[in-house]
């Protein structure tokens, strides 16, 4: 077969499989079928019979293609006999098949095509429906790809080596002494390699896009974690730029200071002002680009490391005997002075009585840069590669050198000093011996300086250019991230204010609008000036992001879908989990107050992306875990007996198209609103092809999903109605999760159309019970189909904004080749005139009978929108025409949806059928719009005891707990019918009665066998149309369908007159015989 494939690709043949099945005997239908690809679908042509006759041209041309495959045989052996040298054809050319290449698996707009199945096959080629993508627009220049060096190391460094590495770090070690800052800075290590190592493994878990943290989180655990820590990540960044800001407009301070000058206060307003200014600045230099940021970022990691070893060089070699810079704390390195810094002597400063927690709080937010690279992911040349490897490395580097700083800067400077060299003893500082100590005036040592470094540095203006250099650089990489993050969450339409920020600009798409809104944000907190306020925060911002990091990690470890597969491997989902726990704990010791902030941050924009229900599948853990739950449950399920109690109603709707037959799908979600499944199917007996059928299904289980009716909707095609339903009874569902109940519609036209469709439908409500399924049978006065009406499902924009990233219905796309609304339901359409007998042709293309118009037609068209409001989806119904609807018809399709008034539902429990006829009244009788309606039970009795049976029958529904209004035992239904009723049955069965003309009629034998139960069921009608002619619904036991007892026309009648003169919807229903009730608890 794959060298037939092959040779009729080389000679260039139309159809494989037509040369194929010929050769192999397939018949000249089968060969028309497939020499000819089937024509589009036509749902607006007149129904015409011709199309089912064979085509004698389509056999001619099989004839061709037959005498085409043995010449390409003949072909093929001669192109094998060539030598190599002539032998000049591709794979393509060979065949359509395509080799594994990674831009087949590309998410874009620039992906290759493979070829689909279809393709494969030979089928037809049908109209594609062709999807923007917003979620990866197409470059239009050269976008500059960094490598793991430029774009993760040195911007993970540059983010670590911040404020606190020159202004913060030695009153860290004066705070907590020299033991417990190393445990301050080994906490944090241990929070960021962990972090860390499940940041690698999530990255190289795929291809990783532009938006950082926030595309790692909301591809991992789904859009409601990810864009709520998207947002809060985000704000951090922005408030951590303005906290190295006011770094550096500290240092900038004390370097005019120490000149004598200043700019209005040499305060707190020098800091708004210079701060302002300053990140305005910084703003233009991110707005240029990648290339300039990077060139600037060069720059400032050569400043920063020259600052670095100015400092531990100028520590190590000591203050060279200088007592004025003894006397200002730098007393160099020493045993004495190591011991005395030691420990801890956490003090009151800048309001606040530190602790622990508290100087860590502060500390750090110098360690939370390791997200620097993901932050920017989406300008790495190889994301996966670079961002374990750069991450580790400048984890290394950076604690490094903390380590370093604490260790010179404890060991090699006092905790206070006076900086006047007469206080000196001996060339030395004596702490207990200094004046300043007995009233807290000390200026100096690494308490009360935040100068100490340049003191201790070789050259003290090197360390301001270093503190220059850090705070800038890590402030700059802020404002880059923040811009790209939020226009990551606009582009996605997470939160609709984030919109407006994703426009990109210029060749390489910069956000021009979040560099705006970050200057804003940034420069808001600028101006509270104090660093030591605004370092907490961010602290439990980040705590909170790499809490969720972890847990990502752990999360798909834990759940391990078959898409989790990271290139890195060195983790472990317990660390991960650890690690989660790790963050979460320190957020509440920092600062429990803040903590529950962050999170209930989270937690409302959480619920407002749960809200909007974002059209958002990325294939999360979430899902993943959701699906695994699911399969474990209905695994456990299995191996549960079943019990009565916990008996469910779940019902297979046979409705065709939903949208043509509302009061049935709306009859059927009633019984199983909040209790158990709902399956929706529909028999189309042509094929329609793989793409229309998925289109149906689609557009069937958007109508299910706006009008909120949770079910399972399906199509089956190629089969005839009776074979169809008889397999979807067999296949619908899997172990207990399968329908118990067929719930069908009543056939009206059964006495005007032909014999065969009454067999079929006969037959269907026969197999239903021999597969020991319950039955429910509806009719409505007005019928159940409402073709005529063209439904529209209309989605608020509010509701729903990510329509454009996944679902081409909601972009407005339609593919002519589908076919129409009510084409589906029509074929399956039990109260239709439909010829079924027409649909016998294994022929994909068929014409459907439009439907004649209603009365009063009219020019104009029109629109009826029977539920929803302005901000839910709504169904609008349209006439073909501009007909107009009666409201008798739109009361008759909202008959199950709306309230109803005071009235009566009203059960004939004719039969004992297990519980069936009386628990499915009961469950309406329990939902709030039928809550007005009163159960009324009708039974029969035998006749020898009516007051004991009606004891009897009041104790059973007692003991049932079925609550009702009143019990009534009908009488005299053994009696004789009226003549009027007799007549009305003799003349509906008249055409059917055996005849010369008619050999598969009513014969005078049946009539004769059955005359007692015929006169039953007539008898039963005159009851009901005398107890129930004002009710709201009545149920009605089904009489059981014997196909070796009575014919299908003969029950039909009898289902005709139990069910006609009836005002309200009528339901015969009757269970599998088996208990779905009980007695005991």
């Amino acid at each position: 077969m794959a060298d037939r494939f092959q040779i009729s690709k080389v000679n260039g043949s139309a159809n494989i499989n037509a040369a194929y099945d010929a050769e192999g005997g397939a018949d000249e239908s089968d060969a028309s079928t497939i020499a000819h690809p089937p024509p589009a679908i036509n749902t607006t042509a007149n129904y015409n019979d011709n199309h089912l006759q064979p085509n004698k041209a389509a056999s001619h041309e099989t004839g061709e293609n037959r005498r085409s495959s043995r010449l390409s045989f003949r072909g093929f052996g001669h192109f094998l006999r060539k030598s190599d040298a002539e032998r000049k054809f591709s794979l393509a050319q060979l065949t359509k098949e395509t080799l594994p290449r990674l831009d087949n698996y590309r998410i874009s707009m620039r992906n290759l095509k493979r070829p689909s199945i279809g393709e494969l096959q030979g089928e037809a080629a049908e109209q594609s429906i062709t999807i923007p993508d917003a979620t990866e627009p197409e470059p239009t220049g050269g976008h500059i790809k960094l490598g793991w060096i430029v774009g993760v190391l040195i911007p993970c460094l540059l983010n670590i080596w911040g404020v606190m590495l020159f202004l913060r770090l030695s009153w860290v070690v004066a705070e907590s002494g020299i033991l417990q800052s190393l445990i301050i800075i080994t906490i944090s290590a241990v929070v960021c390699v962990i972090t860390t190592l499940s940041l690698s493994a999530i990255s190289t878990n795929g291809e990783v896009k532009g938006g950082g943290v926030y595309f790692i989180i909301s591809r991992s655990l789904g859009p409601e974690f990810g864009a709520s820590v998207g947002v809060v990540f985000a704000f951090a960044n922005a408030v951590s730029a303005s906290m190295n800001t006011i770094g550096f407009c500290e240092s900038l301070n004390v370097l005019l200071k120490n000149n004598n000058l200043k700019i209005v206060d040499n305060g707190i307003n020098d800091i708004r002002i210079v701060g302002a200014i300053t990140i305005l600045v910084l703003i233009l230099i991110c707005c240029v680009g990648m290339e300039w940021e990077t060139k600037a970022q060069n720059f400032l990691i050569v400043t920063i490391v020259l600052a670095i070893f100015n400092f531990l060089i100028g520590a190590a070699i000591g203050p060279g005997g200088d007592d004025t810079l003894i006397s200002k704390g730098f007393v160099g390195f020493s045993w004495n002075t190591f011991k005395e810094n030691f420990g801890s002597d956490y003090r009151y400063a800048e309001g606040v009585n530190h602790d622990f927690f508290s100087v860590f709080a502060i500390f750090f937010p110098s360690v939370t840069g390791i997200q620097a690279g993901a932050n920017i992911c989406g300008d790495l040349k190889d994301a996966g590669a670079a961002i374990p490897k750069g991450t580790f490395w400048s984890l290394l580097i950076s604690m490094t050198s903390y380590a370093l700083f604490v260790l010179f800067a404890g060991g090699a400077a006092a905790r206070d000093a006076s900086g006047i060299p007469g206080d000196l003893v001996n060339g030395t500082i004596i702490p207990s011996e200094l004046p300043c100590m007995a009233n807290h005036t000390c200026t100096w040592g690494l308490f009360n300086s935040y100068e100490m470094m340049q003191l201790m540095s070789l050259w003290g203006p090197l360390i301001y250019a270093g503190c220059f250099a850090a705070t800038l650089s890590t402030a700059l990489t802020n404002l880059l991230s923040v811009p790209r993050l939020v226009q990551a969450l606009g582009i996605d339409e997470i939160y609709p204010g984030l919109i407006f920020f994703s426009k990109p600009y210029g060749k390489h798409g910069e956000p021009y609008r979040g560099y705006v809104l970050t200057f804003f944000i940034s420069t808001s907190f600028l101006l509270i000036g104090e660093l030591n306020l605004i370092a907490p925060l961010i602290s439990t911002f980040y705590l909170a992001s790499y809490a969720l990091i972890n847990f990502c990690t752990f999360h798909a470890a834990f759940v391990k879908p078959l898409g989790w597969r990271p290139t890195f491997k060195y983790y472990n989902a317990w660390i991960s989990l650890f690690g989660f726990a790790m963050c979460v704990a320190i957020m509440f010791l920092i600062n429990y107050v803040a903590a529950i902030i962050t999170f209930g941050i989270i937690f409302a924009l959480y619920l407002v992306v749960m809200y909007r229900k974002p059209d958002a599948n990325w294939g999360s853990t979430t899902q993943a875990q959701q699906f695994k739950a699911a399969l474990m449950a209905v695994q456990r399920l299995q191996n549960v007996s079943d019990h009565v109690k916990n008996y469910h109603p779940q019902v297979l709707v046979l409705s065709g198209d939903p949208k043509t037959r509302p009061p049935l799908v709306d009859f059927g979600f009633l019984l199983t609103k909040n209790n158990s499944l709902m399956f929706v199917a529909n028999i189309i007996p042509v094929r329609v092809g793989y793409k229309n059928r998925l289109h149906l299904v689609k557009d069937g289980q958007k109508y299910l999903d706006a009008r909120k009716i949770k079910a399972f909707y399906n199509v089956i095609d190629g089969f005839s109605l009776e074979d169809g339903i008889n397999a979807l009874i067999k296949s619908t569902g899997f172990g207990k999760m399968s329908p118990n109940i067929v719930l069908v519609g009543y056939k009206p036209d059964w006495n005007r159309c032909r014999k065969e469709e009454v067999e079929s439908y006969f037959s269907i409500l026969y197999n239903a019970f021999s597969q020991r399924m319950g039955v429910a049978l509806l009719r409505l006065s007005n019928g159940l189909d409402f073709s005529e009406l063209s439904p529209e499902v209309t989605i608020a924009s509010g509701n729903n904004s990510l329509n454009h990233l996944n679902t081409p219905n909601a972009l407005g796309f339609t593919n002519e080749l589908m076919p129409a609304a009510n084409a589906a339901s029509e074929l399956l359409h039990i109260d239709s005139n439909l010829n079924l007998a027409s649909m016998d042709s294994p022929n994909s293309s068929y014409t459907v009978p439009q439907p004649a118009p209603m009365p009063n037609m009219q020019r104009s068209s029109r629109s009826y929108k029977v539920n929803g409001t302005s901000d839910d989806p709504s169904i609008t119904y349209h006439t073909k025409g501009g007909s107009e609807i009666p409201q008798s018809l739109l009361d008759a399709m909202t008959i199950f949806t709306r309230k109803q008034a005071k009235g009566t539902i009203d059960v004939f429990w004719l039969y004992d059928d297990g519980g069936l006829t009386i628990l499915l009244p009961y469950i309406i009788s329990m939902r709030s719009h039928w809550a007005n309606c009163k159960l009324r039970v009708f039974a029969m009795c035998h006749g020898k005891d009516e007051e004991t049976e009606e004891k009897s029958m009041a104790s059973l529904l007692t003991k049932f707990r079925i609550k009702y209004s009143e019990l009534i035992m009908l009488k005299g239904v053994s009696e004789q019918p009226r003549h009027d009723t007799i007549l009305k049955h003799k003349r509906l069965i008249e055409p059917f009665r055996r005849s010369a003309r008619n050999e598969f009629g009513i014969t005078d034998e049946e009539l004769q066998n059955m005359a007692e139960k015929t006169n039953r069921q007539l008898r039963i009608h005159e009851l009901v149309v005398k107890h129930s002619s004002d009710a709201s619904l009545v149920v009605m036991s089904l009489p059981m369908p014997r196909k070796e007892a009575i014919s299908a026309p003969l029950y039909m009648s009898w289902l005709e007159m139990l069910t006609s003169d009836m005002k309200c919807p009528v339901v015969l229903a009757r269970g599998n015989q088996t208990p779905v009730l009980t007695l005991y608890s």
